[in-house]
């Protein structure tokens, strides 16, 4: 598996080390119920206190170990009665599952009525690079095609943002990073963990959010951040 072998022999890094964090941490102040779904060794919600689910037992032993309420288990069909949590969070995740409907579905089921969701995916099926197909993706979302997946559980986008995700930006980068994974895949993981990893943490930019979902080829970007709310008719009204 791509990702417990990409966590194995890593460490974790804290959620605050993250630009996602100064959203976050706003959301978490009153979301006490929380879940974040696949963190691997990069989670965004605050450790302590949190719901974990993840296919890594690397990753869940290390989040166990910051006081982490974690699990081994699969996004399909969540271990939790229905409306446990306030904030659910998804990041670089369900483009990872082939039944991406059954993932929306579980979330709907266990956010409460006046719950937020955050996720990321990647965006433009048209920029899928070998780095998509090394770490299991399933598809790039056409931004028309993810309002349809939200709208069908009653989802509307609040404001979201650009967003990058653990591709390199340079097609030269991912073409060696490829090379490297296929024929030196130790000596490819350990250079991103530890030297890639930390300098893409130190220049990452501050994100930009915008209510609604943006105008992502006007902007440039192939990944999105977005916060999302239950539409009014569908069950509480927004906050």
């Amino acid at each position: 598996m791509f990702y417990e072998n990409l966590w194995r022999d890593t460490r974790l890094h804290p959620p605050e080390r993250f630009n996602t964090w100064p959203l976050i941490e706003v959301l978490a102040r009153t979301a006490t119920r929380r879940l974040e779904l696949g963190p691997g060794m990069r989670p965004r919600l605050p450790i302590a206190g949190t719901t974990f689910v993840d296919l890594s037992e690397s990753a869940v032993t290390a989040l166990k170990r910051l006081g982490g309420e974690a699990q081994a288990g699969s996004i399909l069909s969540l271990p939790f009665p229905a409306r446990s949590f306030d904030l659910v969070c998804a990041f670089d995740v369900i483009e990872h599952v082939a039944d991406d409907a059954t993932v929306f579905a579980e979330i709907d089921r266990v956010l409460s009525d006046a719950g937020t969701v955050v996720l990321s995916v990647p965006l433009f099926q048209s920029r899928w690079t070998a780095f998509d197909a090394q770490c299991g993706h399933y598809r790039r979302y056409e931004p028309a095609e993810l309002l349809v997946r939200l709208r069908e559980r009653g989802f509307v986008v609040a404001q979201s943002a650009g967003y990058a995700g653990m591709q390199p930006a340079s097609p030269w980068v991912v073409g060696l990073g490829m090379w490297f994974l296929k024929y030196m895949p130790r000596r490819a993981l350990f250079a991103y963990n530890h030297i890639m990893m930390p300098i893409a943490l130190r220049f990452q930019e501050v994100l930009d959010f915008r209510d609604g979902l943006i105008d992502a080829a006007a902007l440039g970007v192939d990944e999105a951040i977005l916060v999302c709310r239950r539409a009014p008719s569908a069950g509480a009204p927004a906050r």
